[in-house]
Protein backbone atom coordinates (compact mmCIF):
# COMPACT_ATOMS: atom_id res chain seq x y z
CA UNK A 1 0.00 0.00 0.00
CA UNK A 2 1.39 3.38 -1.05
CA UNK A 3 1.16 6.19 1.46
CA UNK A 4 0.32 9.63 0.18
CA UNK A 5 3.00 12.12 1.03
CA UNK A 6 2.30 15.57 2.22
CA UNK A 7 3.96 18.53 0.55
CA UNK A 8 6.25 18.94 3.55
CA UNK A 9 7.27 15.28 3.47
CA UNK A 10 7.92 15.49 -0.27
CA UNK A 11 10.02 18.65 0.19
CA UNK A 12 11.97 16.95 2.99
CA UNK A 13 12.58 13.90 0.79
CA UNK A 14 13.80 16.04 -2.14
CA UNK A 15 16.02 18.02 0.23
CA UNK A 16 17.51 14.85 1.68
CA UNK A 17 18.07 13.48 -1.86
CA UNK A 18 19.78 16.75 -2.84
CA UNK A 19 22.07 16.48 0.21
CA UNK A 20 22.80 12.82 -0.58
CA UNK A 21 23.56 13.75 -4.22
CA UNK A 22 25.96 16.49 -3.06
CA UNK A 23 27.73 13.98 -0.78
CA UNK A 24 27.94 11.46 -3.63
CA UNK A 25 29.30 14.14 -5.97
CA UNK A 26 31.91 15.08 -3.36
CA UNK A 27 32.94 11.43 -2.93
CA UNK A 28 33.24 11.00 -6.71
CA UNK A 29 35.32 14.18 -6.90
CA UNK A 30 37.63 12.92 -4.11
CA UNK A 31 37.91 9.52 -5.78
CA UNK A 32 38.81 11.20 -9.06
CA UNK A 33 41.43 13.38 -7.35
CA UNK A 34 42.84 10.32 -5.57
CA UNK A 35 42.82 8.49 -8.88
CA UNK A 36 44.84 11.33 -10.45
CA UNK A 37 47.28 11.19 -7.54
CA UNK A 38 47.52 7.41 -7.87
CA UNK A 39 48.10 7.69 -11.61
CA UNK A 40 50.82 10.26 -10.92
CA UNK A 41 52.39 7.97 -8.32
CA UNK A 42 52.30 5.04 -10.75
CA UNK A 43 53.99 7.16 -13.41
CA UNK A 44 56.67 8.25 -10.93
CA UNK A 45 57.33 4.66 -9.80
CA UNK A 46 57.53 3.55 -13.45
CA UNK A 47 60.06 6.32 -14.18
CA UNK A 48 62.12 5.30 -11.16
CA UNK A 49 62.06 1.61 -12.08
CA UNK A 50 63.03 2.47 -15.66
CA UNK A 51 65.88 4.59 -14.35
CA UNK A 52 67.07 1.76 -12.11
CA UNK A 53 66.96 -0.68 -15.03
CA UNK A 54 69.02 1.73 -17.15
CA UNK A 55 71.54 2.19 -14.34
CA UNK A 56 71.79 -1.55 -13.75
CA UNK A 57 72.24 -2.12 -17.49
CA UNK A 58 74.99 0.50 -17.60
CA UNK A 59 76.62 -1.07 -14.54
CA UNK A 60 76.55 -4.51 -16.20
CA UNK A 61 78.02 -3.08 -19.41
CA UNK A 62 80.74 -1.34 -17.39
CA UNK A 63 81.64 -4.66 -15.78
CA UNK A 64 81.64 -6.49 -19.11
CA UNK A 65 83.51 -4.08 -21.39
CA UNK A 66 87.07 -4.54 -20.02
CA UNK A 67 86.84 -8.36 -20.17
CA UNK A 68 85.10 -8.42 -23.54
CA UNK A 69 87.60 -5.95 -25.00
CA UNK A 70 90.44 -8.23 -23.91
CA UNK A 71 88.70 -11.31 -25.36
CA UNK A 72 88.14 -9.51 -28.65
CA UNK A 73 91.78 -8.52 -28.90
CA UNK A 74 93.45 -11.71 -27.63
CA UNK A 75 91.13 -14.42 -28.92
CA UNK A 76 89.76 -12.84 -32.10
CA UNK A 77 92.51 -10.42 -33.16
CA UNK A 78 90.24 -7.38 -33.19
CA UNK A 79 92.04 -4.04 -33.35
CA UNK A 80 89.27 -1.60 -32.38
CA UNK A 81 86.72 -1.75 -29.57
CA UNK A 82 83.94 0.89 -29.41
CA UNK A 83 81.12 1.14 -26.87
CA UNK A 84 77.60 2.56 -26.86
CA UNK A 85 77.01 3.27 -30.52
CA UNK A 86 73.84 5.15 -31.47
CA UNK A 87 72.57 6.12 -34.88
CA UNK A 88 69.34 7.62 -36.24
CA UNK A 89 68.38 7.03 -39.81
CA UNK A 90 65.09 7.66 -41.62
CA UNK A 91 63.19 8.14 -38.36
CA UNK A 92 64.48 4.86 -36.89
CA UNK A 93 67.26 4.46 -34.37
CA UNK A 94 69.77 1.78 -33.41
CA UNK A 95 71.62 1.41 -30.13
CA UNK A 96 74.44 -1.08 -29.81
CA UNK A 97 76.32 -1.85 -26.62
CA UNK A 98 79.70 -2.40 -28.31
CA UNK A 99 81.47 -3.41 -31.50
CA UNK A 100 84.94 -4.77 -32.12
CA UNK A 101 86.54 -4.94 -35.55
CA UNK A 102 89.72 -5.53 -37.48
CA UNK A 103 90.73 -4.38 -40.93
CA UNK A 104 93.13 -6.00 -43.37
CA UNK A 105 93.20 -9.78 -43.75
CA UNK A 106 90.89 -10.26 -40.76
CA UNK A 107 88.23 -7.76 -41.96
CA UNK A 108 85.64 -8.84 -39.35
CA UNK A 109 83.25 -7.01 -37.07
CA UNK A 110 81.55 -8.29 -33.92
CA UNK A 111 78.41 -6.75 -32.47
CA UNK A 112 78.46 -7.25 -28.70
CA UNK A 113 75.30 -6.98 -26.64
CA UNK A 114 75.44 -7.17 -22.83
CA UNK A 115 72.45 -8.48 -20.89
CA UNK A 116 72.04 -8.60 -17.14
CA UNK A 117 69.09 -11.00 -17.49
CA UNK A 118 69.14 -13.03 -20.71
CA UNK A 119 65.96 -14.61 -22.03
CA UNK A 120 64.72 -15.73 -25.45
CA UNK A 121 63.13 -12.32 -26.08
CA UNK A 122 66.54 -10.68 -25.65
CA UNK A 123 68.08 -13.18 -28.10
CA UNK A 124 65.48 -12.19 -30.72
CA UNK A 125 66.27 -8.53 -30.09
CA UNK A 126 70.00 -9.12 -30.72
CA UNK A 127 69.24 -11.07 -33.91
CA UNK A 128 67.14 -8.12 -35.09
CA UNK A 129 70.02 -5.74 -34.37
CA UNK A 130 72.37 -7.93 -36.40
CA UNK A 131 69.88 -8.22 -39.25
CA UNK A 132 69.60 -4.43 -39.57
CA UNK A 133 73.16 -3.50 -38.58
CA UNK A 134 74.37 -2.73 -42.11
CA UNK A 135 71.34 -0.48 -42.77
CA UNK A 136 72.40 1.76 -39.89
CA UNK A 137 76.17 1.39 -40.24
CA UNK A 138 76.89 0.99 -43.98
CA UNK A 139 80.51 2.04 -43.46
CA UNK A 140 81.15 -1.51 -42.14
CA UNK A 141 79.48 -3.18 -45.13
CA UNK A 142 82.67 -4.86 -46.34
CA UNK A 143 83.27 -6.72 -43.06
CA UNK A 144 82.17 -10.19 -42.05
CA UNK A 145 79.60 -9.63 -39.29
CA UNK A 146 79.20 -11.85 -36.21
CA UNK A 147 77.50 -11.47 -32.86
CA UNK A 148 78.28 -12.02 -29.18
CA UNK A 149 75.94 -11.92 -26.22
CA UNK A 150 77.52 -11.42 -22.80
CA UNK A 151 75.25 -12.08 -19.84
CA UNK A 152 75.17 -12.11 -16.06
CA UNK A 153 72.18 -14.43 -15.52
CA UNK A 154 70.32 -16.66 -17.97
CA UNK A 155 68.04 -19.63 -18.18
CA UNK A 156 69.51 -22.68 -19.86
CA UNK A 157 66.93 -22.43 -22.66
CA UNK A 158 68.09 -18.87 -23.48
CA UNK A 159 71.75 -19.95 -23.60
CA UNK A 160 70.82 -22.80 -25.94
CA UNK A 161 68.91 -20.32 -28.14
CA UNK A 162 71.99 -18.08 -28.39
CA UNK A 163 74.23 -20.93 -29.56
CA UNK A 164 71.55 -22.33 -31.89
CA UNK A 165 71.30 -18.86 -33.45
CA UNK A 166 75.04 -18.90 -34.19
CA UNK A 167 75.99 -16.22 -31.68
CA UNK A 168 79.00 -16.42 -29.40
CA UNK A 169 78.15 -16.54 -25.71
CA UNK A 170 80.09 -15.02 -22.80
CA UNK A 171 79.26 -15.05 -19.11
CA UNK A 172 80.72 -13.68 -15.92
CA UNK A 173 82.90 -15.85 -13.66
CA UNK A 174 84.79 -14.45 -10.67
CA UNK A 175 84.17 -10.87 -11.80
CA UNK A 176 85.45 -11.42 -15.36
CA UNK A 177 83.59 -12.32 -18.53
CA UNK A 178 84.75 -15.37 -20.47
CA UNK A 179 83.56 -17.13 -23.61
CA UNK A 180 81.16 -19.96 -22.98
CA UNK A 181 81.06 -21.31 -26.51
CA UNK A 182 81.66 -25.05 -27.13
CA UNK A 183 84.69 -26.16 -29.15
CA UNK A 184 82.55 -27.41 -32.05
CA UNK A 185 80.66 -24.10 -32.32
CA UNK A 186 80.27 -22.62 -35.79
CA UNK A 187 79.40 -18.90 -35.72
CA UNK A 188 76.81 -17.45 -38.03
CA UNK A 189 77.77 -14.66 -40.40
CA UNK A 190 75.21 -11.91 -40.89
Amino acid sequence: MVKNMTDDELKALVASLAIAQKETDQQIKELFQNSKATDQQIKEVSRNVGGLNNKFGSFTEGMAFPSISKIMEEQFGMETFLTRLKRKKAGEHAEIDAIAYANGKRNELFVIEVKSQLDKREVKQVLKILKHFREFFPEFGDKTLKGIIAYVDAKESAKEEVLKSGLYLASIHDGLFALETPDNFVPREF
